[in-house]
């Protein structure tokens, strides 16, 4: 077995991993190292939750009036984006509205409350002001998700676990050269999967705006690699 002395690098950790029942002197001496990375990208995709919630006095008035608003809201998001536009129903509810007495008892029900929520997909970010524009003069009451993403994140997360990676080999090096130690082959490398960290960023706009100012940052993917090496 290797031993070896400190060398006043206080952040170093050497060690050998033994599991129960081995002996520790037929383990390879080894160092483990992490590394980290962050990298950054422009999206190139919105998904939006539109919706519209209405209120009646009968839940068939409310599903009836959400109907009505919601394919108003629908068609004015197609003549801007296309009739072959990305739109998904996401949630749809038809719930009572109760009123609770104040000296106790029973709740009686008020009305009802209709509310039927679509996610568009926009690939043009120059088209996201204008379409929740468009859905709020058609109708819609309700902008309750703006998230920016990627269409492709895998290239950018396979970047991300490639500087990781190299970031943990540079650590290695450096302890083994620190301990005039040689590296001599990886014995095992352990990665996180990596992170994605979207955008959600939604400048509403004023009175006096002509569009709602939209501002997208940057998306980041975070990524760690784990590393472990034997020297001699």
């Amino acid at each position: 077995m290797l031993n070896l002395t400190r060398t006043g690098l206080t952040a170093i950790l050497f060690f050998v991993t033994c599991t129960a029942g081995q002996d520790i002197d037929k383990l390879p001496p080894s160092i483990r190292t992490s590394g980290e990375a962050i990298v950054t990208a422009s999206p190139d995709r919105a998904l939006i939750d539109i919706g519209v919630t209405t209120q009646a006095n009968t839940s068939q008035a409310a599903a009836a009036e959400n109907a009505k608003k919601l394919e108003t809201t629908l068609a004015r998001l197609r003549q801007l984006l296309g009739a072959n536009a990305d739109i998904k129903t996401t949630s749809y509810t038809l719930s009572p509205n109760y009123r609770y007495p104040r000296e106790g008892g029973e709740p009686s029900i008020t009305g009802y409350t209709a509310t039927n929520i679509v996610r568009v997909t926009i690939d043009d970010l120059d088209q996201v002001g204008k379409a929740i524009d468009a859905a709020t003069q058609a109708g819609a009451n309700r902008i309750q998700t703006l998230r920016f993403t990627l269409k492709d994140e895998r290239s950018v997360q396979a970047q991300a676990l490639r500087e990781a990676a190299a970031n943990a080999r540079r650590k290695a090096d450096a302890l083994a050269a620190a301990l005039s130690l040689t590296i001599v082959r990886v014995l095992s490398v352990v990665e996180s999967s990596p992170t994605v960290f979207p955008v959600h960023d939604v400048a509403f706009a004023r009175a006096e705006a002509a569009q709602t100012p939209i501002l997208p940052g940057n998306i980041e993917v975070r990524a760690t690699v784990t590393l472990a090496v034997e020297v001699r």
